[in-house]
């Protein structure tokens, strides 16, 4: 088998089982739900649930488990090779100019999500409405995904693209693998933003090949996603103009305010990530 063959093989691999573990913890817990309450239905029907009909705590769990065990058959088959490396190398300086840029990207991205005027699907935002509604939800969510979903989309997939195409064509690279992140998350509100978002750390990846910087992104994005739901539940699927009350000063302003912020950011992090 030749390199080329193989290798797109793995990328294939790495993406089927990062869906084939959700799809199982899912079940498992379906399972166990049904067996333990006895429901002869549920044990019947959980093969083809998934995550419907699922509680928010019982998502919480199939998701942390799911994430559990991602990183551990990632890591464990060396699929996505991490090491303390960068960190021993580069100033924490770095990873504060990460959390800015993460920040920074909010609102912008919240603008072109509102541009495209496509509505969230209501069985997704009862999904996130059950997992984030409670704390736990937060473990799963902001803290285990953010992990689980670096090191299968840029630590095995966009890392296997690269060595591929031995760093040519980079840029074709990583729009591919925040295309592939971005279609992995099933509808298209979320497709828009998770692809905006990959970009951004594929760049980074693809500067420092580490997923470090990437976690921290993707963890600061996840995080400020659990408290805004929590802080204004009544937004899950609204509008940037409904933040600032129907304002359009207002939310140009913000946007304005988030430039300045993820543009310096963007030159800071140029200018303080190893070039390869």
């Amino acid at each position: 088998m030749n390199n080329t063959l193989r290798r797109t093989l793995d990328i294939v691999m790495f993406f089927v089982t990062f869906f084939l573990i959700q799809y199982l913890a899912y079940l498992g817990v379906h399972l166990v739900s049904g067996w333990l309450g006895g429901s002869a239905n549920e044990v019947s029907n959980a093969a083809t649930a998934g995550a419907n009909g699922l509680s928010g705590k019982q998502l919480v769990v199939s998701s942390a488990i799911a994430s559990v065990l991602t990183i551990a058959i990632f890591l464990r088959s060396k699929w996505a090779p991490i090491s303390r490396n960068w960190l021993s190398t580069h100033p924490w300086t770095v990873l504060v100019w990460v959390v800015f840029l993460a920040l920074g990207t909010i609102l912008p991205s919240q603008w072109i999500d509102d541009q495209m005027q496509i509505s969230m699907p209501e069985r997704t935002i009862k999904l996130f409405e059950d997992i984030m509604g409670i704390p736990s939800g937060y473990l799963a969510l902001g803290i285990l995904a953010p992990i689980a979903e670096e090191l299968v989309f840029r630590g095995a997939i966009l890392r296997t693209l690269l060595k591929l195409f031995d760093n040519r064509m980079h840029w074709i690279l990583i729009i591919s693998s925040a295309l592939i992140f971005g279609a992995a998350h099933g509808n298209l509100p979320q497709f828009i933003h998770a692809t905006l978002i990959g970009l951004l750390i594929g760049w980074m990846y693809y500067r420092t090949d580490s997923v470090i910087p990437g976690i921290v992104l993707h963890w600061v994005n996840n995080t400020v996603a659990y408290i805004m739901f929590n802080l204004m539940p009544h937004m899950a699927d609204g509008k940037l103009i409904d933040l600032f009350h129907g304002s359009d000063r207002m939310m140009w302003l913000g946007i304005g305010f988030s430039l300045c912020i993820l543009i310096p950011s963007l030159l800071q992090l140029n200018i303080r990530l190893k070039q390869k």
